[in-house]
């Protein structure tokens, strides 16, 4: 027996990490529109000192952390495909230990049965956005697993809580300071903690933790951000900062957001039958649906009973679940930031499931247990065989993205980005080069700023391969965006074509003085 439990981590543990690999090798490489707009851009301008050199490649997402994109690049460019997208999916697969882990600690480890684990282990495996993460380099499946971590840990401080608050903290704000989107579990997190005795102590070690780990992984990027544009968060919260190289209205995607309170409560039966309003892409998701009726029913049970269903870690759940949900809804509503409750609605279904058949039993025993078994996978299999996951865009492991760049574009060159998203080539191209994005709409260049100043430098001071135009086959070019500084296609010379991850070349052509 005591063998068996101790195998059973390591288990666990390489189990995660071949299903995420697996998952990745059957999917294909990806070719996500944010990693061709600036995740590969960040995180080469980060190893390579661009930042300086270029504006913008990526437009205004140019300026978040490139942090968490950093695995993502390293692994592509320094390991070979397959490989470097099953090892990034293995990463993300270690995000179902964690459910594992957190799923035996709010139904203890002596009470459940390995089935009931196993339930909620694959209803968090077969999220779809879950899914459509791994093996990407979107970070929001990354920064789930310091935030999933945290959370285990905070439901677990039951000894040595100050010390597990704090470490917990320190990973919640460290997946803040990687994305800024993470601020609703942290918010979530903190209130969680109005659940346990002695709550003003707990939440001041979780916010010192909290503070600690946000300095580490976003300190030093929101330091670069103020000495350069007088703004820690630039261009965000801009009426705020003021800087002078962006606009001073609010940066807010108000798209996937609901009209309304009773909208809002019926996002989860929209997301039940396909109605994909909190994303691009369509996807399929019964989760969040089935929470809100095992929530009611298990409230209605405890109230006909006259029982107490929730045990204190439970409430904790249920509270950092609500305020974190709410808090998304009405702040993003971009299903991709949730991944991490996503997940977290595994081990909070088999929860409310097991408080639900204890409530109607009243009592526990080998009968409940078996009953809790079943229910537990059934609903389960329910789950999965509902859920359809979103797809962000891959191509298949036969033919990876491995561009080669011929002729004059071997040349070191200015280029004027005139679309998006087009950031992922700038590494392609001669490292002498410099790349300028003139087509952000929520982001124009400031006339007079320092970032026009250096592309008005860039021109003046050209490079052997004179000045080049960046746009997408088939796309009409954005004379309007040229003629600002004084430049238009030169019909002289021909264009030259980068063969696009999405089979949408980019068209690198030459410019003159007008």
């Amino acid at each position: 027996m005591i063998a068996r439990k101790n195998l059973a981590v390591p288990a666990v543990i390489l189990g995660s990490l071949l299903a995420g690999a697996l998952y990745t090798w059957f999917s294909g490489e990806d070719i996500n529109w944010d990693w061709r707009n600036y995740h590969e851009y960040g995180a080469f301008a980060l190893l390579n000192g661009r930042f300086d050199v270029d504006v913008a490649p990526g437009g205004f997402q140019t300026f978040l952390n490139p942090l968490p994109y950093l695995p993502a690049y390293l692994l592509r460019h320094y390991v070979g495909a397959p490989l470097w997208g099953v090892l990034l999916g293995a990463i993300h697969g270690l995000n179902l230990a964690l459910i594992w882990w957190g799923s035996r600690t709010l139904l203890g480890t002596s009470s459940a049965s390995n089935w009931i684990i196993l339930a909620s282990v694959v209803v968090a495996a077969f999220g779809p956005m879950t899914l459509s993460e791994v093996g990407t380099s979107f970070a929001d499946i990354l920064c789930a697993l310091p935030i999933i971590a945290g959370l285990d840990l905070m439901l677990f401080a039951s000894e040595r809580r100050v010390a597990r608050l704090f470490i917990a903290g320190l990973l919640v704000g460290a997946a803040v300071g990687l994305k800024l989107t993470n601020i609703t579990f942290l918010i979530g997190a903190g209130a969680s903690l109005l659940a346990v005795d002695s709550p003003l102590g707990a939440m001041g070690a979780f916010a010192a933790g909290s503070a600690m780990g946000a300095i580490a992984t976003g300190g030093a990027w929101a330091w670069r951000l103020w000495e350069q544009f007088g703004n820690p968060v630039f261009p965000y919260f801009n009426s705020v900062f003021r800087s002078s190289e962006a606009p001073l209205a609010p940066f807010l995607d108000r798209r996937f957001r609901p009209h309304g309170f009773l909208d809002a409560a019926a996002y989860p039966f929209y997301w039940l039958i396909g109605d994909h309003r909190s994303s691009e892409w369509a996807f399929r998701d019964p989760r969040f649906a089935v929470i809100m009726v095992l929530f009611a029913m298990a409230v209605g049970a405890s109230l006909l009973r006259n029982a107490q269903v929730f045990r204190q870690r439970d409430k904790q759940l249920l509270l950092f679940f609500a305020v974190t949900y709410g808090m998304w809804l009405l702040t993003f509503s971009i299903h991709r930031y949730a991944i991490a409750l996503e997940l977290m609605t595994a081990p909070l279904i088999v929860l409310l499931l097991s408080r639900l058949i204890e409530a109607l039993y009243g009592q526990t025993g080998p009968r409940t247990s078996s009953v809790t078994d079943v229910s537990a996978v059934i609903v389960a299999l329910a789950i999965v065989i509902w859920s359809q996951p979103a797809d962000w865009s891959r191509r298949p492991w036969s033919d990876p993205y491995r561009p080669q760049l011929a002729g004059t574009l071997l040349t070191p060159a200015t280029y004027l980005i005139l679309q998006k998203p087009i950031g992922y080539v700038v590494p392609l191209l001669p490292p002498a080069s410099r790349a300028y994005q003139l087509s952000d709409i929520l982001m124009p260049i400031a006339p007079g700023g320092l970032l026009d100043h250096r592309i008005r430098w860039g021109l003046a001071h050209p490079l052997a391969g004179g000045v080049r135009a960046l746009y997408l086959q088939g796309s009409p070019p954005r004379n309007d965006l040229l003629g600002a500084f004084g430049l238009e296609f030169d019909a002289s010379r021909a264009c030259d074509r980068i063969p696009g991850a999405d089979n949408v070349d980019i068209e690198a052509c030459p410019l003159v003085r007008r």
